[in-house]
């Protein structure tokens, strides 16, 4: 099998601009942290790098503790005449007292150069600092007094040279982001331009890009020209250019200030639905016109280029704020169906306003019907709302049964909320549906709760995704429990009278949730699993249907996880995984494949199929013989993808 390349290609920092925004630096307490401004030191108490909240990317340096904190910076080089600090700051809850101030000290005393108390407010990283520095400057002291758990946030941190504003250069950045039918932002080339100077600004003019090796040219509705982050998944900021006709060599015109530092752009290609999935954008940066003279990329288009895929289901869609949880399956006629939580109020999970919903795609995903909601347990006026959520779909292709499996919270009965006992008002319900017309239309939940759960569990119900039917015509989910000590453990459940009772397994281990199963060549099922101990995934083999696990050669060992939902398919003699590659936080959403049973994920038939930061569950699907079909968390959003496997 031959994938297609995918690649992430970020380039070097310029280093003509000191600039810091502290994602290199690791996260949790400061006590020195070496940069190209200079070094950062604190006491390891009371400065922290915050991982999760910043300017740009996805950490920034915190000043926090009852009393005051304090931060020196040892300037990389004697401050010059002229110099000048900048930075971005918000303050951390609004509660008093509240100060910050800056100092600097050449060979003599410290004094005080800028009291900012005022200027700093809470949120969004709303204030622009920029202080002279005054000439032999070698230290920089930031002081901040807050109450406990209060404090201050700085990110982008520069240090600007003397003089006019001048351009330092630009790079353009590819990452991996599939540009999506439906959606209004898709970041299919990023660039940043860098300014240098404390006086003044530079006017961006236009920008020429080339789109050669771009597939569906008439398709693209429109090319578009934003401002924004050195993350693509925070999303547009400033619209600076747009038009409507793409060709293979196009200008964008718009004027938009730079003044010193970094500025991010995105160049975004909305698409017509009528965009085949088998399709590429690949845009590259030719040149920039400026008021301050031409730049042009030493890289014009990095490796690699952009799928199209289909913005299933949008915040918003059908007046839902969110949906999440996806679930795949091709059904015996040939239909996609997928499942998932239809999260009306918000994205936060249960017990809340959550229905399952389907969608149905006759043509391999190319398009897509209306949502249908497949389950919905009615509203309870005592309890506020019937949650349900999580599905598992099954498509059994002896019967053409299809099948949704998922938890009913009656009230406040979800994770944290279920107790042991075995009635609704007590604990969380396993429910499953079922549909024999292709998903068109579906039963009343049935409760399985009295078959499945011990009452001394806290809860119990299925791992989201998909299940599968073994060769015997058996029907399987994965699932899981906690036990009495709330310890959670991954499980499966089999039924082999075609869905009217079923079997519950053992636990496979402690600390691991939501799984996934597959069938190996020899009959035995494989079962792979969330674990909360985070790194990689637990793996298990039984052939008895979960009476007994054996852990797998490869358990905690071959296939890495940041804890998050992963998809496991056994399809034409293989095994394929999907879950966010990355140990730190969902991202670099991932397709594996393994040609001996699970035993090896060769890296040359691994395919990054979207880099960005995401909520990360993922289900893959067949869609015909030569193409898989997956469908994954955007934020809020769920996303398909038809992915050639070169067969």
């Amino acid at each position: 099998m031959k994938l297609a390349a995918s690649l992430l290609l970020l380039l070097p920092s310029l280093p003509l601009v000191a600039a810091e925004s502290f994602e290199s630096a690791p996260a949790g307490a400061l006590k020195e942290f070496k940069t190209t401004v200079g070094t950062f030191t604190a006491d390891g108490v009371h400065a922290r790098i915050e991982d999760g909240h910043a300017k740009s990317g996805k950490q920034s340096l915190r000043l926090a503790g009852e009393g005051e904190s304090t931060v020196l910076l040892a300037l990389a080089s004697t401050a010059d005449r002229g110099a000048v600090l900048a930075f971005h700051a918000e303050r951390w809850t609004k509660r008093d007292p509240f100060g910050f101030r800056i100092d600097a000290r050449g060979t003599d005393a410290w004094r005080e150069i800028r009291d900012a108390s005022k200027e700093i407010q809470a949120g969004g990283f709303l204030a622009e600092v920029r202080v002279d520095i005054p000439q032999g400057t070698r230290e920089l002291r930031f002081r901040a007094t807050a109450p406990a758990d209060a404090g201050v946030m700085l990110d982008d941190l520069s240090v600007l040279k003397p003089g006019p504003a001048k351009l330092v250069g630009v790079e353009t950045v590819q990452p991996v982001c599939p540009a999506l039918i439906r959606a209004k932002f898709n970041p299919v080339l990023g660039f940043k331009i860098t300014v240098d100077g404390s006086e003044g600004a530079v006017d961006l003019n236009s920008i020429e890009l080339s789109l050669e090796g771009t597939t569906v040219l008439e398709e693209i509705a429109k090319l578009e020209l934003w401002t924004g982050s050195a993350n693509p998944a925070e999303g547009p900021r400033e619209l600076v250019a747009e038009k409507a006709k793409a060709v293979k060599r196009v200008s964008l015109d718009g004027k938009y200030r730079m003044a010193s530092g970094e500025h991010w752009f995105w160049v975004s290609a909305l698409l017509k639905e009528s965009a085949s999935l088998d399709g590429l954008i690949d845009a590259g940066l030719v040149r920039v016109e400026t008021s301050g003279g031409t730049l042009e990329p030493a890289v014009v288009s990095p490796p690699g280029g952009q799928r199209i895929g289909y913005a299933l289901r949008l915040p918003g869609d059908d007046r839902s704020k969110s949906y999440r949880i996806p679930g795949l399956v091709r059904s015996k006629a040939g239909t996609l169906v997928a499942a998932y939580d239809i999260r009306y109020d918000h994205s936060g999970d249960l017990p809340a306003n959550i229905d399952v919903g389907v969608s149905r795609s006759t043509d391999g995903g190319q398009t897509w019907e209306p949502m249908r909601v497949a389950v919905d347990m009615g509203d309870d006026p005592k309890h506020g709302h019937d949650g349900v959520g999580d599905p598992a779909i099954l498509a059994d292709l002896n019967t053409g049964r299809l099948w949704i499996a998922a938890l009913w919270s009656h009230g406040n009965r979800a994770w944290n909320g279920s107790g042991p006992g075995m009635t609704p008002e007590e604990t969380g319900q396993l429910v499953l549906a079922h549909s024999d017309d292709d998903g068109k239309s579906w039963s009343k939940p049935v409760n399985l709760t009295s078959q499945m759960k011990k009452p001394e569990w806290k809860l119990f119900f299925n791992g989201p995704g998909a299940g599968i039917v073994l060769k015997d015509g058996t029907l399987a989910f994965a699932a899981q429990y906690r036990a009495a000590d709330g310890k959670p453990w991954s499980t499966m459940i089999a039924s082999k009278d075609g869905g009217t009772t079923w079997q519950v397994g053992s636990g496979v281990k402690s600390d691991t949730t939501e799984a996934q199963i597959a069938q190996l060549d020899d009959g035995s099922i494989m079962i792979n699993c969330r674990d909360n101990r985070g790194g990689a995934r637990t793996v298990a083999v039984t052939k008895d249907l979960g009476a007994s696990w054996e852990l797998h050669a490869t358990d905690r060992k071959a296939l890495r996880e940041p804890v998050c939902m992963g998809s496991l398919l056994a399809w034409k003699g293989a095994q394929w995984f999907s879950n966010p590659d990355s140990v730190k936080g969902r991202k670099m959403m991932t397709l594996k494949r393994s040609p001996d049973q699970g035993m090896t994920w060769p890296e040359k038939t691994q395919w990054l199929y979207d880099s960005r930061d995401c909520f990360g569950y993922s289900c893959l699907a067949p869609v015909d013989e030569k193409h898989l079909g997956v469908i994954y968390e955007g934020s809020g959003g769920l996303y398909f993808l038809r992915l050639p496997t070169g067969d």
